[in-house]
């Protein structure tokens, strides 16, 4: 035997060697009637959603059997979450087909690439046809009705720590998350009511018209862009919107994008029904520099990093494509110096300027903040003249409001604040006027004679009002 072995290595070339071996073991290895479907945890650069469904799923089908189960619960969510440890067997049934699930985890084989996770479905050969059209449609369903029902917002960011749900999100987006526990809705947010309709009417139709965007050749996305000053509730917006939508929220920003290839794996890392926030857009030294290019000539052009045009291209290319029933926010405390190619319509289709504090808003913000209505108190009527002559934002109104419990008191200081930054305007407007910035003494002394006597008058009402209360 040996020197047939040694003949046979040095006659026999390898490669006709293994094929003789594969074959020996083919006619001579008994024939499984069991079939395995492995379901990786990624497939491409996206998710697999039937791993996905999957992991909800068995979630509900764990047998007394099991050994080890992992356990979670986040404050909004009413049910424990269970999920299974690796190498740990799930059985499940379907009509009359038996079916073994088999979660697995794998170590990378590149440094610091993590485990690589897999469901294994095992079942009879004959019934591969059922499990394919009927089983896992069915598990697809079930995963749905499951996380509707125990349904979180939660808030992504590439800065977040990860949160051991989220395991799944390093190799892919380096996105983590927390629960978003915003209580911004609709109801109270200080805005103009006829603006709140338009945007609400807005969502609802975009959400219905999925048959519409196939129809007309379209990505399902819908752009918005929020401009106005500082504290006029932008992010309250977005949050409203979260809420009123059951939409997850993914907070990008710029500076932490090194390149449009790095911006693409972010990008498609996100899930459907979701909300893709870049705020203060205009602060951005990328999104500005095709205007500087443009105004001197002088910038290099730079590869490998992120540039204006990758930015377009996820927004309103060919990527965005991969993904439906996602919207879009842009921020700014600047529209005029965000690129022009940024604000046309498929990139930004709706443009919401979120102005400064109207009457409306700040009936609504003295309802929410004191439980108080225009009927009820006769400073509604200054303080509706104050803002259609002063620029205050709805954070500062409502900063104003929360000093006070006695609505009395409240609405007198916002009165008080509304009047100084009127008299602070006119004061701007005064020396602007004079071009060089210099007032007259005279008028000077007369501005803070008035001033004064409006804050001993100021303070003898409230004086009045402390001595009524007690």
């Amino acid at each position: 035997m040996m020197l047939v072995r040694s003949m046979a290595n040095e006659l026999i070339p390898h490669q006709l060697r293994s094929y003789l071996y594969s074959a020996f073991r083919y006619f001579f290895t008994p024939l499984s009637p069991d079939l395995t479907l492995a379901i990786d945890e990624r497939c491409g650069m996206s998710k697999n959603q039937v791993y996905e469904a999957a992991e909800v799923y068995l979630s509900t089908r764990i047998s007394p059997k099991t050994e080890r189960l992992k356990l979670s619960k986040t404050r909004k969510q009413k049910h424990f979450t269970i999920g299974l440890e690796k190498g740990e067997l799930v059985v499940d049934g379907f009509e009359d087909v038996r079916l073994t699930w088999r979660f697995v985890c794998t170590e990378g084989q590149k440094p610091h690439g993590g485990e690589k996770k897999h469901f294994e479905l095992s079942f009879n050969k004959k019934h591969k046809d059922k499990v394919l059209d009927f089983y896992l449609p069915y598990v697809l369903h079930k995963a749905e009705e499951i996380k509707k029902q125990d349904k979180v917002i939660k808030l992504y960011s590439r800065q977040c720590p990860f949160s051991c749900e989220d395991d799944n999100e390093r190799r892919g987006g380096s996105w983590g998350s927390i629960i978003l526990e915003h209580p911004a809705t609709f109801d109270t947010l200080a805005m103009d009511p006829a603006l709140k309709k338009m945007i609400i009417d807005d969502l609802e139709m975009f959400l219905r018209r999925k048959a519409y965007y196939n129809k007309v050749g379209k990505a399902w996305k819908r752009g918005y862009l929020l401009y106005g000053p500082p504290g006029t509730g932008k992010s309250s917006l977005v949050a409203a919107m979260a809420n009123y939508l059951k939409f997850d929220i993914y907070d990008l920003g710029l500076t932490s994008v090194r390149s449009d290839a790095e911006l693409r794996r972010t990008l498609l890392s996100t899930t459907n029904r979701s909300i893709l926030l870049i705020e203060d857009i205009d602060c951005s030294s990328e999104v500005l520099e095709r205007q500087m290019r443009n105004k001197n000539k002088k910038l290099p052009d730079r590869t490998g990093q992120l540039t204006l045009s990758g930015i377009l291209n996820c927004i309103d290319g060919l990527w965005s494509s991969c993904g439906d029933e996602r919207i879009i926010v842009f921020t700014t405390n600047y529209k005029d110096r965000i690129d022009p190619a940024l604000l046309r319509p498929g990139r930004m289709d709706l443009h919401i300027n979120m102005s400064y504090c109207t009457t409306d808003g700040f009936r609504l913000l003295a309802s929410n903040y004191l439980g108080i209505s225009s009927k009820h108190n006769p400073s509604f009527a200054e303080i509706d003249s104050l803002l259609n002559s002063t620029e205050a934002t709805p954070a500062e109104v409502a900063e104003e409001l929360m000093k006070s419990d006695d609505p009395n008191i409240a609405l007198q200081g916002l009165v008080n604040f509304l009047k100084r930054k009127r008299d602070e305007a006119d004061d701007e407007t005064e020396n602007k006027a004079t071009g060089c910035g210099e007032v007259s003494s005279v008028r000077r002394m007369n501005a803070i004679v008035s001033r004064v006597k409006r804050l001993k008058t100021n303070v003898d009402q409230r004086k009045i009002m402390l001595r009524k209360r007690k």
